[in-house]
């Protein structure tokens, strides 16, 4: 049973219920309430917001670093939080956070992350979300300056609350805490490229490569800060709309 005085947290991610960024995002949440983590039960990065439609959905329950209640789904990080929201809650989350991812997912990594998708789930479901991850991909990273980020944001998001539809995208370096700053997503994209090979039978098949490309060198962007050892914290919304084109064009024919 949890203390219903306290705030009730819900944690997820999309590198897996066993990864060592979820338990650190844990561990700092259990500063300010009481903490249940449901996540998924192998790697699910880079799926973005999707969603399981065709196979039913499954859990079983753990206790991670025996002192959280978890639960792991067959299913995306986005599925976590609807069937926790939905099923398996024994109340409703007064914050939902996901991480601490391994790998930045500042700049155009918002759009294919998990991890954001499953903070961003929570956002639409009506709670205060957000998500936290490391530059390094390393699942041994030095995770000090994520848990202290994650911790001066939790505090602020307890305290002060969210708009509707905003959820906070943090990042930050391995190793020590410098500072946090508010900053702008980065323009930025991938160049992919599918390299051709054929399989021991002689069939097709391609295999994704490539390249990152940064194409902003603003000094306000999440990418140039995290660069310049800083935490970020980017509040960012799922709706789409672009309302500036919209006031230009609205009232002209198509």
């Amino acid at each position: 049973m949890t203390d219903s005085k306290k705030p009730y947290i819900l944690i997820s991610n999309d590198d897996g219920i066993y990864s060592n960024g979820i338990k650190a995002l844990a561990k700092v949440a259990a500063e300010f309430g009481d903490v249940v983590i449901v996540a998924p039960d192998r790697q699910q990065s880079a799926v973005g917001h999707a969603i399981t439609i065709e196979t039913p959905l499954r859990y079983q329950k753990l206790v991670i670093d025996g002192k959280y209640e978890a639960m792991a789904i067959n299913g995306t990080p986005a599925d976590c939080v609807k069937l926790a929201h939905d099923q398996l809650l024994e109340r409703k989350p007064d914050l939902v956070l996901s991480g601490v991812n391994h790998g930045s997912n500042a700049g155009i990594n918002i759009l294919y992350s998990g991890t954001v998708s499953a903070a961003t789930e929570g956002t639409v479901l009506g709670y205060p979300s957000i998500a936290v991850s490391c530059t390094d991909y390393d699942n041994d990273a030095d995770l000090t300056a994520c848990k202290e980020a994650a911790r001066k944001v939790i505090a602020f998001v307890l305290d002060k609350g969210l708009p509707k539809g905003v959820t906070l995208n943090v990042n930050a370096p391995s190793g020590e805490f410098k500072d946090i700053k508010w900053a702008r997503m980065a323009d930025s994209r991938y160049v992919e490229e599918y390299e051709a090979r054929k399989d021991p039978h002689e069939r097709p098949y391609y295999w994704l490569t490539g390249k990152f490309e940064l194409l902003d060198d603003s000094t306000d962007a999440d990418i140039h800060l995290l660069n310049e050892g800083f935490a970020t914290v980017t509040p960012i919304q799922y709706d789409l709309t672009d309302y500036e084109l919209i006031r230009k064009l609205g009232d002209q024919d198509l």
